[in-house]
């Protein structure tokens, strides 16, 4: 898939109307506490993970890329459009070499179509590219997990356009994260989450880290 230049005036009118259907300042606590914890001047050209609660909640991070300096600016709840409005301060403000985007969780929980989620991340990763170049953006693949198995095939397509767009230019990326947490009957593995059946423990984070630092 190729970026929508061709409707990109189209495409705004659209994500005025529904993207922004949620008031992304509901978020606003938790980007200023990000850049409090992360202050801007200090951590340019810093590598950047941002997303939904399963970035935020990613307390090692730091540790497992100990020769890298990464930024957690994960904010718990998001979808795609929270991060198409807060891009400045979560993203380009630090001017990032890399920055790795999980989104699209929560987008396909709330019932958004995957054809909308694509076109916000389209939207992101074309601000990015614009401002910042020479960064590298990789996506991370929305995870699979026990308490939204349900939806998984909405999971599994939006995994699969994501994999496509990655490809349209060379500036991008896509990381899978659903293969290596199913366990051999290809569902998600039991024992990798909190009690919540969502979010990931420590031995699920193990995982990531073991794939994420591929791309690193």
């Amino acid at each position: 898939m190729k970026n929508y230049n061709f409707a990109f005036l189209a495409v705004l009118l659209f994500i005025s109307t529904t993207v922004f259907a949620q008031d992304p300042t509901r978020f606003k606590g938790q980007v200023e506490k990000i850049h409090q914890d992360n202050p801007i001047q200090e951590n340019l050209n810093s590598i950047v993970f941002t997303g939904s609660s399963t970035i935020r909640m990613w307390k090692s991070l730091q540790e497992d890329f100990p020769q890298h300096n990464v930024i957690n600016a994960g904010f718990g709840g998001s979808q795609a459009s929270d991060l198409l409005y807060y891009i400045d301060e979560l993203i380009l403000d630090y001017k990032p070499t890399k920055v790795f985007i999980y989104e699209g969780d929560n987008d396909i929980s709330s019932g958004k179509s995957t054809d909308e989620i694509l076109m916000t991340f389209n939207l992101i990763t074309s601000k990015i590219h614009e401002a910042l170049p020479e960064t590298e953006i990789v996506i991370i693949s929305p995870k699979p997990s026990v308490a939204r198995w349900k939806l998984a095939d909405q999971y599994l397509e939006l995994n699969k356009k994501l994999k496509k767009f990655t490809k349209s230019e060379k500036y991008m990326k896509y990381a899978d994260l659903w293969k290596p947490m199913l366990n051999k009957d290809k569902e998600p593995m039991d024992d990798i989450f909190i009690k919540d059946n969502l979010h990931m423990n420590e031995k699920g984070y193990a995982i990531w880290a073991k794939t994420i630092k591929k791309y690193l």
